[in-house]
């Protein structure tokens, strides 16, 4: 199977906060993620630089593209960038993860996503789209779907909505099964009656978690997921420390979660993506599918950002 994300092409820039008083004085709901303007990222950037960063290629569908490569699937991913170094570095990340890139190149500065880390691990971002609000209509035609068996797209798309519903269209015309990140709690609540509209359209799995699935569909965890799966083939929500739940018809599975010590969730639901799709793509199971989405998860929130090192890559792998 061979798959293909598409999304927001965006160059993390993590920050370890050493309260939450910078998130306040930003304006920031903590846990969110929220736009900002070129103006406002760089405030940002200029209130947190005497702290500590790291940098890293991003954007929720390019992170599960990455950990689907890493454990070996054959995939791509089409994103926008500008012609900058910060381009480049995406570029070149991507290269040598053994992901096809597709980038369309234009004149505006790369997308950054400026990623603030709280003591307890919980992640908010001010994300600066850039180059990234680009991707368009006019760049995207069947033939970048070609020779792929699934889509996956994040949520975060969602914010164009004539770009969304055109990409789910060439997407199911080309054959290919569609996966969906609900991406942010605040995505969903803004754009909610055309996200199911869109999921009930075009989407085979979708996956959610606590808050957002509860943002879609007005209901705790496991009545939003029967409300999710009344709508596509298969409903993931995960519910952080106590795990995850999966429906396909009228059938639920329960998914435990790993023992992880918290230092940042970002990339946390990304990754668990990465491992569920492969599990489920390879025919596993979805109690497989759904352990190995936990074991991607709970490995990533133990590092800065939302990727690990290949020693780590290697023991998955075995484990698999």
């Amino acid at each position: 199977m061979k798959i293909i994300g598409i999304g927001n092409a965006l160059v993390d820039v993590l920050t370890q906060l050493e309260d939450d008083q910078l998130l306040k004085t930003l304006s920031l709901p903590r846990g969110s993620m929220q736009l900002v303007d070129a103006d406002r990222s760089a405030k940002i950037q200029e209130m947190s630089k005497s702290l500590s960063k790291q940098m890293a290629s991003g954007g929720s569908a390019a992170n599960t593209i990455h950990g689907l490569a890493k454990l070996g699937m054959e995939t791509a991913f089409i994103g926008s960038v500008g012609k900058d170094e910060t381009g480049e570095f995406f570029e070149e990340d991507l290269k040598k993860s053994n992901i096809r890139p597709v980038l369309f190149y234009t004149d505006s500065p790369s997308g950054i996503a400026n990623g603030m880390i709280s003591p307890d691990g919980e992640r908010t971002f001010g994300t600066f789209l850039g180059a990234a609000l680009e991707l368009s209509l006019d760049k995207l035609d069947a033939k970048h779907f070609e020779g792929y068996d699934v889509l996956h797209v994040e949520g975060y798309l969602v914010q164009n909505h004539e770009l969304l519903e055109a990409i789910l269209k060439l997407a199911k015309a080309s054959g290919l099964k569609v996966s969906l990140d609900l991406a942010s709690y605040n995505v969903v609540e803004d754009n909610l009656d055309f996200l199911r509209e869109m999921v009930s359209k075009y989407v085979d799995i979708v996956f959610a978690n606590e808050e957002e699935s509860k943002a879609f569909s007005g209901e705790e965890p496991s009545k939003a997921l029967d409300y999710i799966a009344s709508l596509t083939e298969v409903a993931v929500v995960k519910v952080g420390s106590k795990g995850s739940m999966v429906k396909q018809g009228d059938t639920v599975v329960n998914i435990a979660p790993i023992q992880a010590k918290a230092l940042d969730t970002t990339g946390a639901g990304d990754l668990y993506a990465s491992g569920f799709l492969y599990g489920w793509l390879n025919n596993l199971g979805f109690e497989k599918a759904g352990a190995l989405g936990s074991l991607l998860a709970g490995t990533v929130i133990e590092v800065l950002g939302a990727k690990f090192d290949d020693s780590k890559w290697a023991e998955i792998r075995k484990m698999i």
